[in-house]
């Protein structure tokens, strides 16, 4: 599909909170600037890739010293990237937060994106794995793992008691990472499993973008030269 086409239904698809009217005095300009310059290398993004997202992160929060609250981040999965799964959205919203402060800077911000949208099979792992670990101790429980499983496959009522057999799937989830018999899943573990079965990456939801919706996002901003292949689907393909 092309990029033009890509772009023309990502338009489409935006609420007004996300069409964005960048107007900044130069003072904020130079800012983002000299943020970006300091931020790129950390990310997969150019420095002028990085400028656009935080002129984004500017225009989302509101103001230049107010941080993206849950809120404005849950309308940007929603709206960009068509995540609809309010536990979901929490657990990704955790992600991006690194510094468990309940909001994501400019920093976590182009971190996240940066995972979320070029992300490296071993950035990707590490983001999902924070991701499902619910109480962030460095480790997934079988509870966890019920909770993250029984909020993707349960979605209608039936007539028999279907915990019983989430905890049946939690098992086999649980037999296949916990290759090391201790009762909870380390990020070791886990990098492992996702390294050896690159498919097992979200396995316990779908915490990142898809191909298409990452592409269309990207295709806002992005510097066509580069490489936006999701890596782990289509491993050193470029378009």
């Amino acid at each position: 599909m092309s990029k033009i086409l890509l772009f023309s239904e990502f338009l489409l698809s935006l609420e007004p909170i996300i069409v964005l009217h960048i107007s900044m005095d130069v003072s904020a300009k130079t800012a983002i600037s000299k943020l970006a310059e300091s931020l790129h290398k950390q990310t997969n993004f150019t420095k002028k890739e990085c400028e656009h997202l935080l002129h984004m992160y500017r225009e989302l929060a509101g103001a230049d010293d107010v941080k993206l609250d849950r809120s404005k981040f849950k309308d940007i999965l929603h709206c960009s990237f068509g995540m609809t799964d309010a536990m979901m959205i929490d657990h990704v919203f955790r992600a991006f937060d690194t510094d468990f402060d309940s909001s994501i800077s400019q920093e976590e911000w182009l971190k996240g994106m940066s995972t979320f949208l070029r992300g490296t099979l071993d950035e990707k792992t590490q983001f999902a794995f924070r991701a499902y670990d619910l109480n962030s101790n460095g480790m997934i429980s079988r509870e966890e793992i019920f909770q993250l499983l029984k909020a993707t496959l349960i979605k209608q009522p039936v007539e028999e008691d279907p915990d019983e057999g989430v905890r049946d799937l939690v098992e086999i989830v649980f037999k296949k990472f916990d290759t090391q018999k201790k009762g909870v899943i380390d990020y070791a573990q886990f990098k492992a499993m996702v390294a050896e079965e690159p498919l097992l990456l979200q396995a316990l939801g779908p915490c990142l973008p898809d191909e298409k919706s990452a592409d269309a996002f990207l295709c806002t901003f992005e510097e066509l030269h580069l490489p936006t292949t999701i890596s782990y689907i289509k491993t050193g393909s470029q378009r």
